[in-house]
């Protein structure tokens, strides 16, 4: 166990922070009783400040863990970003208002409360059970002492303390949940008539003069982001097994002869047998006696194989045996004596064997049944060895190109052509790669990336990070070797950079057309729908007009696939006056809602809300969490300083 422990620090320090230590992720150990404050004040809050340095920390904390899970690579832009500097933020005002409120408050936990806690953790555990030794070891991994998890926990179960029994509490009253249960199982029957946008696009017509007037009045949506066309090197299997030499026969022939037992069965027998023990030390009289005996058994077996299960359970010496009637099962060659095996490999199905002496005393064999050798001779074979040999001599010559190549592109830091020469790799290039996706190829032209066979790798996070590097954006100098997989790596390089700019019309154009035409059949579908509403609402309410399908009944929660405006659109129809019509823009087009009756939900659909009241009650709980955190922060005097603003825009980075 503990060697697990010590090989896998990493998986453990995961454990550790995902699983029990939730709160390191923003403020660490101390931070719950200790408020160190940096040069830089960003939050007021009773009467002690965030600091920026706190900020920063919670910032490094933040990231360090989204890189831990995310061991295919993380992509830093996700935090970079107004957004989440600002929920950050957030979350450490309101981890000081907790802390603030449960010192304030004097919230605290006894001893018995953290033990239990401590006990009761998973991750410490052995067999159910709390391992002292597991817990110290876990805790050694994460480089923490006792007191420091401990002290954690403590604060971590007082600052439950403060917002625990609100959520805890929560109750929704029965009288809401029974409404809402017959909201959600109440029934309607309708029917759909869909008009088709693209039954209209035939008869839309757009003009050049359309396209350039859109053209000039969108330009904005159409400014396409900074990107770059970059040249890259790809080293997988598949390059590695390039070229490879042949392999001569007699190369097969000895890896085919190393690795027999991949390809061959041996020959095998399943025997059972009956045992004359000798003592250790016997006399040669006691000896005499053995095989004598031995051999009457033997005789007797011989004369009747079919009785032999019955002879091994009564005379068999062999209590392991014995009681199964002397079965051993299946022994193939070198597992026993080779007097043993010689007398064992040449019986017959069924046949028995005379006495041989063997571990123990002496012997009387059965063979029950008899497999020879089977499986593929080496002609047989020969393609499939070819092939895994083939495959290690790639994957040895994968390993010493990838550390070439990774030489090849630092000494030669401004060019990838060195590298594919000496590797006999392919030069590749591709365009319309930006920062946090791959161009379409509308947008990005010939050669875009996002249409190469390689578009998932250039997509790659670390690819797509490592392009936009100072380096190698800036200096057009080569990336360091990419790691996509144990078998992928990649080499890039910028080639050209291609700033933020709105495309000319002529390259837009097709695009602008294929937009109009699907936004005026649109229209036009709308139109033809409406129109039709109209004239139902005319008709004989009992007639169903022609064109409507089949009758559906849908509710809330089954839906019958109904899009979420249709089926609002369905429940927002008076039930007072029935059937009704309704028209519904959508994605592809416009529908006609015919509903024409209401049912309330029946035992069945009512069963599938089992769990709503426990649903109800925790999402109550969260709300009236949010409220009460509100009420707290306004007690603590929560004051936003200017800096937080550039600390959330990210100006102060900038600056530094």
């Amino acid at each position: 166990m503990f060697d697990f422990i010590r090989t896998h620090q990493r998986l453990m320090q995961l454990i550790l922070l995902v699983l029990i230590l939730p709160s390191f992720v923003l403020i660490g150990v101390s931070g719950y009783t200790n408020y160190v404050s940096g040069d830089q004040e960003l939050v007021k809050v009773a009467g002690s400040a965030i600091s920026q340095q706190d900020f920063d920390q919670a910032r490094r904390n933040q990231l360090q863990q989204l890189q831990q899970n995310s061991p295919g690579g993380f992509d830093p832009a996700v935090l970079d970003n107004p957004a989440a500097r600002s929920a950050l933020l957030e979350s450490l005002i309101d981890r000081r208002v907790l802390a603030t409120t449960a010192s304030k408050e004097r919230f605290s936990v006894s001893d018995a409360a953290l033990r239990q806690t401590i006990a009761s953790m998973p991750q410490l555990q052995v067999d159910g059970q709390f391992s002292p030794e597991r817990y110290n070891q876990v805790l050694a991994s994460a480089g923490l002492t006792p007191r420091d998890f401990e002290q954690s926990q403590r604060a971590e179960l007082a600052l439950d303390r403060v917002l625990g029994p609100v959520v805890l509490t929560a109750n929704v009253p029965s009288t809401v949940v029974d409404r809402l249960q017959q909201v959600l199982t109440e029934e309607r029957t309708v029917r759909l008539l869909a008009y088709q946008a693209a039954d209209y696009q035939k008869d839309i017509d757009v003009t050049d003069a359309d396209i350039k007037a859109w053209y000039e009045q969108n330009k904005k949506s159409l400014e396409l982001p900074e990107q770059v066309t970059a040249q890259y090197l790809l080293l997988n299997e598949a390059a590695a097994m390039a070229n490879l030499p042949e392999v001569s026969v007699q190369d097969l022939q000895k890896y085919y002869e190393q690795n027999k037992a991949r390809y061959v069965q041996a020959a095998r027998v399943n025997i059972s047998h009956i045992q004359i023990n000798v003592p250790a030390g016997a006399s040669d009289q006691q000896r005499a006696e053995a095989k004598t005996k031995a051999e009457a058994i033997a005789s007797k077996v011989k004369a009747d194989p079919a009785a032999f299960a019955d002879v091994a359970k009564a005379e068999s010496q062999d209590a392991g045996t014995a009681r199964d009637g002397g079965s051993l099962g299946w022994i193939t060659k070198g597992s026993w004596p080779a007097n043993v095996e010689h007398a064992i490999f040449a019986l017959a199905k069924d046949q028995v064997s005379g006495v041989v002496e063997g571990p123990g005393g002496f012997h009387i064999f059965k063979a029950n049944e008899v497999q020879p050798e089977k499986g593929e001779t080496f002609e047989e074979a020969k393609a499939k060895v070819e092939v895994e040999v083939r495959r290690q001599l790639g994957a040895e010559r994968y390993a010493d190109m990838a550390t070439r190549l990774t030489s090849l592109v630092y000494d030669n830091p401004t060019s990838l052509q060195p590298a594919a020469d000496a590797l006999g790799l392919t030069l590749r290039s591709a365009t319309g790669i930006t920062r946090d996706h791959l161009l379409s190829s509308d947008e990005a032209g010939a050669n875009a990336a996002s249409a190469s066979e390689d578009a998932a790798l250039l997509d790659d996070v670390r690819v797509r990070r490592a392009l936009f590097t100072p380096n190698v954006l800036g200096g057009k100098q080569n990336s360091g070797v990419i790691e996509i997989s144990p078998d992928t790596v990649v080499v890039v390089r910028v080639e050209q950079l291609i700033p933020a700019h709105t495309p000319e019309l002529e390259k837009v154009s097709s695009t602008i057309r294929s937009r109009l035409v699907a936004e005026r059949a649109a229209a036009a579908a709308e139109q033809a729908g409406q129109e039709a509403v109209a004239a139902f609402k005319k008709e004989d309410p009992a007639t169903v007009p022609e064109g409507f399908g089949t009758p559906l009944k849908v509710s809330r929660i089954n839906p019958q696939q109904l899009g979420k405006a249709v089926l609002d659109a369905a429940f927002a129809t008076d039930p007072k006056s029935l059937p009704a019509y309704v028209g519904v823009k959508g994605p592809q087009g416009f529908a006609v809602l015919r509903v024409e009756s209401v049912q309330p939900g029946n035992a069945e659909s009512k069963a599938l809300l089992a769990s709503l009241p426990a649903e109800l009650n925790q999402v109550w709980g969260r709300a009236e969490e949010q409220a009460v955190l509100k009420a707290l922060r306004t007690q603590a005097a929560v004051t936003m300083l200017p800096e937080a603003a550039e600390a959330i825009s990210g100006e102060n980075e900038a600056r530094n």
